[in-house]
């Protein structure tokens, strides 16, 4: 009786620690990608996860149609910015409206930074996609304004 139980009880144990791996392993490429899921947007296509600054970098390229030069100037702008939010994340003597507000400063200055190497059309294109991010459009993320809360999940 006991030798029929070892069997389906080792099988539930192994799939309970194999899962347990995944998801870990999944929490491991979210920090690696810089964490902007959880800190204010940042989706990247068809919501699957946050987006690296790789990848902010050529969704700005594509958008922007940023010059090489441009593109060496912001690279390590958003490099930067995802640090920030990494180091934010992991603070955990921060409430979460202290968190909000700080996620807020780093990315009003990241955007600050970016326009600053931007030519006229570019700020005002760029100017656009912060504005439909605000509006639950694909922005480059970012929290909400204050005092709006995020859209819900479609």
């Amino acid at each position: 009786m006991i030798k029929k139980l070892i069997l389906p009880a080792v099988l539930a144990t192994g799939l309970a620690i194999t899962g347990i791996a995944a998801w870990s392993q999944t929490g491991a490429q979210g920090q690696e990608s810089g964490q902007m899921g959880q800190e204010g947007g940042h989706m990247g296509q068809m919501g699957r996860g946050p987006m690296s600054p790789d990848q902010r970098l050529q969704m700005l390229t594509k958008r922007l149609n940023l010059t090489a030069d441009q593109q060496t100037k912001i690279k390590p702008i958003l490099e930067n910015e995802s640090q920030q939010m990494q180091t934010l994340h992991q603070d955990s003597t921060l409430t979460a409206q202290d968190r909000m507000s700080k996620m807020q400063q780093i990315r009003q200055s990241t955007n600050e930074q970016i326009k600053s190497n931007l030519n006229s059309d570019q700020q005002q294109k760029f100017e656009e996609m912060m504005s439909h991010q605000h509006h639950g459009g694909m922005g480059l993320g970012g929290p909400p304004p204050s005092g709006q809360s995020a859209p819900p999940p479609q």
